[in-house]
């Protein structure tokens, strides 16, 4: 285990933060605001979840490597995020939504904050904000 930089820290401090938030978040829409997760949610929260555990621990034992699980969950919960956004956005694969199986429809949409932000497509800015983070900190263990 190499020594890890204050820069490097601090990118795995904003990728913890990034899991802790797009968790709490989850939990906040299905919890207090009461609306029932659909199959497509349960698979991106199954990646996501286990990110805040992953990211924590790495960040408590300042070792990267331990993090390795966690770009490979992102790389992916990114993909499942975008064909479920186009489920709910794209007209031609909205019929798809409604073939999962479960109480909700994947294309069912509870919020639609300026038209656009659905909870998929924050779930996706959540994994590609962790994956984009954590190529930074790659990159910079590789130069110290």
């Amino acid at each position: 285990m190499r020594q890890m930089t204050k820069k490097a820290e601090n990118l795995l401090l904003f990728i913890w933060v990034q899991a802790f938030v797009a968790t709490t978040g989850s939990l906040f829409y299905s919890e207090v605001m009461g609306y029932v997760p659909c199959e497509m949610c349960w698979y991106q929260r199954i990646l996501m979840y286990p990110l805040v555990v992953i990211y924590g621990a790495a960040a408590i034992k300042k070792d990267i490597s331990i993090a390795l699980p966690g770009l490979i969950l992102s790389l992916i919960g990114l993909p499942i995020s975008i064909y479920h956004y186009m489920l709910q956005k794209v007209p031609a694969m909205h019929e798809l939504g409604g073939a999962c199986t479960g109480p909700v429809p994947c294309n069912a949409v509870y919020v639609n904050y300026f038209g656009f932000i659905t909870i998929p497509f924050l779930a996706g800015v959540a994994f590609t904000v962790i994956i984009v983070l954590h190529l930074m900190l790659l990159r910079e263990q590789r130069r110290k």
